[in-house]
This record gives structure tokens, C-alpha cells and sequence, in this order.
């Protein structure tokens, strides 16, 4: 822990927010990141011996409780929500922009999208099975098998017809969900293309509940 030999409030926040990692780690507890491979998955340049550290300095500092294998928040961590996302405001009206290289990972955005399709809106169709492309060859195919209740990210492909195919840049996809281009913009200007069943290429939009920042991006983009 860094401290700053200064008696003042926003250090002592510091002692326990400041390090490298810290917050994110926060970040996806609040959005209800529960286990140990789960935050993992969403930190993926954090590495397990120091993701370790962050969530026992937490544990220590009384704003995570560990139990059954889950890491929960306590009224401690819940009262940094507005600070957190007022950070992920301030950036989106200030700091935000295309992406740069080094942060488009697609394992990760694959990630964040499972975590966020709405299912119910594919009727009743179990499963659907969505096909990722991306035009930039980076890496594999990616498959999403959405059930009702619940949704698996797959390296290879499964053992299920692919109803969608969804054939996108990374750096596109990225933007999408995050809110910096409309999902409509980007299929009419031919960014993205789905290919399926008409239903289903349909509900895909209404199914992706989208980053939690992505508001946030799009009224700093309004603002402007």
C-alpha cells in the first residue's frame, strides 16, 4: 500500500484505490462479476498472482467480503458506484475516443458481450447459436451459444447449427458496443453485417444490452 504522508481524505482513498488495477477490479464488481475466473476473464492483461493481491487488499480494507468462493461488494465498495462511473462520464466527455491497437483484445470483448445478450429477446428458439468474424483475421472464429438461461463463449465451434453470423472489424465491434457508433450506423454504412434468419437478424440488436458505459459515450458524443 502507497502512502503519501499527507493527512487528508483523498489520500487516504488513494491508499486504497491508487494502485494499478485497483479500480477496474472494483469496476467489474460492481457489475456483478461474482468469482475468481470471472474477474479474470475480464482483466485479461491483469495477472492471477496480482489480481490475487487487489481482491485480498480489498478483503482487507473492508470493501470486498470473500465467501464460497465468491467475492461480493460490501455498503463500502457500493458507495464508490457514483465515483466509478462518474469516472467512466468524465472519460467518455473528455478522454474517449477510436480505439488504439493495444486495446482491442477480442477474447475480452467476446467476454463482455456474453455478459450482456438479453436472450428472451430470441423468442423461443434454445439455443442460438451467433458466429463472430472478424475482418481482420486476429484470430479465430468465436461462437456465443445463447440459451434462456444462460449464454457460453466457445473457441471452437459447437455442436449446434450457427443461426447468426456476425462479420465485423474488431476495432468496429468494439465501437459498437461501447456505444461511440450506433449499431444502425454501422450496418447501413457496411461496418457490420448479420446474416440469419430475417427473426433473428432482427432481435440481435434488441439482444445486446451494450457496455454499461455505453450511454455515457453516446450523450458526451450528443454533448458535442
Amino acid at each position: 500500500m502507497a502512502r503519501y504522508g499527507q493527512y487528508c481524505p483523498i489520500t487516504r482513498s488513494l491508499e486504497v484505490l491508487g494502485d494499478r488495477w485497483t479500480l477496474l477490479v472494483v469496476r467489474d464488481l460492481l457489475l456483478g462479476a461474482e468469482r475468481f475466473n470471472e474477474i479474470s476473464r475480464g482483466l485479461p492483461g491483469l495477472s492471477r498472482g496480482l489480481l490475487s493481491k487487489r481482491l485480498d487488499h480489498l478483503v482487507r480494507c473492508g470493501l470486498v467480503e470473500h465467501g464460497n468462493g465468491r467475492y461480493t461488494v460490501t455498503p463500502a465498495a457500493e458507495a464508490l458506484r457514483p465515483i466509478v462511473f462518474g469516472l467512466a462520464e468524465w472519460g467518455a466527455r473528455w478522454a474517449f475516443g477510436e480505439p488504439r491497437p493495444d486495446e482491442l483484445d477480442a477474447t475480452t470483448l467476446m467476454w463482455w458481450i456474453r455478459g450482456g445478450i438479453d436472450a428472451a429477446q430470441f423468442g423461443p428458439r434454445d439455443p442460438v447459436v451467433l458466429e463472430f468474424r472478424f475482418r481482420d483475421g486476429r484470430r479465430r472464429l468465436y461462437w456465443l451459444v445463447v440459451r434462456r438461461d444462460d449464454v457460453s463463449l466457445c473457441f471452437t465451434r459447437p455442436d449446434f447449427a450457427v443461426d447468426l453470423v456476425v462479420d465485423v472489424g474488431l476495432d468496429v465491434l468494439y465501437q459498437v458496443w461501447e456505444g461511440f457508433i450506433e449499431y444502425g450506423a454501422a450496418v447501413r454504412d457496411g461496418l457490420l453485417t448479420v446474416t440469419g434468419e430475417t427473426a433473428l437478424v432482427r432481435a440481435l440488436p434488441r439482444a445486446l444490452r451494450f457496455s454499461p458505459i455505453a450511454g455515457y459515450v453516446r450523450a458526451a458524443a450528443a454533448a458535442r
